[in-house]
């Protein structure tokens, strides 16, 4: 079954008020409630710690990175005082419930790899004993190039954007990659470090209204996470990393898969083209915890539930880096609204009612 806010594709039926609703309306503010969802209220009265789960005494773990770590798109977030939207049910947290560890949750949606150098790499230190961390699609602007290729093809110049986002990987972000890595192990020497890789986000459809990726553009798309993917591959292994690669176990729970595992277009914006609750217990949880503690991780329900039910001690814990994370913006998919599409429409002489009512 899909995801209850999932905006399926009804071409026909789609009206251009709700284009203009789409691009106004549902793109919450980070940090609104309608991003953080009922989770704040619900979290302050979880309880007590599920004995035997994450103790503050456990092995020192820390998650760096970008949005795919933060947990972006599972819908629910602590309320920490920043925009990182970190997620009590994104893989860090239920590796950490699971295991034990005395997790320092410094991942953040929109960072790129200065943001992780600048803001997170203080929590590291001599007895870091794990580390997770994705970083690069940020840097790339994997984003920017997603809202590109949204666009029909009259629209859009998605091989461009794919071009560029292409050039970048290959050109700038090894040597970023690199030094980013050298001062990882310099700051937790001690640490096992796994670095985790972006999944493909298409697996050939495009079931969600108000989008228009043709199959060019999302073969385009998921060649773009195979390159990057490739290239942090080989700059994790040259520092001497773990890299764990997920686009095998997300295949058959890409976008519009049943069951999906990564959102289509949402409600919030911000929860779209990103790992659900879904993708991260069943699909980031146990390929990240195999080779960071020996053993695969089963997300049951109670790991689950423990693991929420240390979402208020972890939003206390990252309130004391807020002034570091507050500079960081989330990078956000933006809809084809019904202003750009007339605007685009204009310079190439398209009838846009007339195609809409087409498509």
């Amino acid at each position: 079954m899909k995801m209850i806010f999932r905006l399926s594709k009804v071409r026909l039926a789609v009206s251009l008020t709700s284009i203009a609703l789409l691009g106004g309306g549902l793109a919450a503010a980070p940090g609104s409630p309608a991003t953080a969802g009922p989770i704040a209220s619900g979290f302050a009265s979880a309880g007590p710690i599920a004995s035997g789960f994450a103790s503050a005494a456990g092995e020192p773990y820390v998650a760096l990175g970008d949005s795919y770590s933060s947990g972006v798109g599972t819908r629910s977030y602590i309320d920490d005082g920043s925009n990182c939207m970190r997620s009590p049910v994104a893989y860090a947290s239920l590796v950490a419930a699971a295991k034990g560890y005395s997790l320092n949750f410094r991942a953040c949606s929109g960072a790129v790899v200065a943001d992780v150098t600048n803001s997170q790499l203080s929590a590291l230190s001599t007895s870091t004993r794990y580390v997770t961390i994705s970083i690069g699609g940020n840097d790339a602007g994997f984003v920017d190039v997603i809202t590109e290729c949204a666009l029909p093809a009259w629209a859009s110049d998605c091989a461009g954007a794919v071009a560029g986002a292409q050039n970048y990987i290959r050109n700038t972000l090894p040597g970023r990659l690199g030094t980013l890595y050298s001062r990882i192990r310099s700051a937790a020497p001690n640490a096992k470090v796994v670095v985790v890789g972006y999944p493909k986000l298409f697996m050939g459809e495009d079931c969600n209204a108000l989008t228009w990726f043709s199959p060019e553009d999302e073969a385009a798309l998921n060649d773009t996470a195979v390159l990057i993917n490739n290239t942090t591959a080989a700059r994790a292994s040259a520092a001497g990393f773990t890299y764990v690669n997920p686009i095998s176990r997300f295949t058959g729970h890409a976008v519009c898969d049943d069951p999906e595992w990564v959102n289509g277009l949402s409600n919030p914006i911000e929860e779209s083209y990103h790992a659900n609750a879904a993708g991260h217990r069943d699909g980031y949880t146990p390929l990240v915890s195999s080779p960071l503690t020996g053993a695969a991780v089963t997300a049951d329900p109670s790991v689950v539930a423990a693991a929420k039910a240390a979402g208020p001690a972890q939003a206390a814990k990252q309130r004391e880096y807020a002034a570091l994370d507050r500079h960081i913006e989330p990078k956000v998919f933006q809809p084809p609204t019904r202003e750009r599409l007339q605007k685009l429409a204009d310079q190439r002489g398209v009838n846009l009612d007339a195609w809409l009512a087409k498509h």
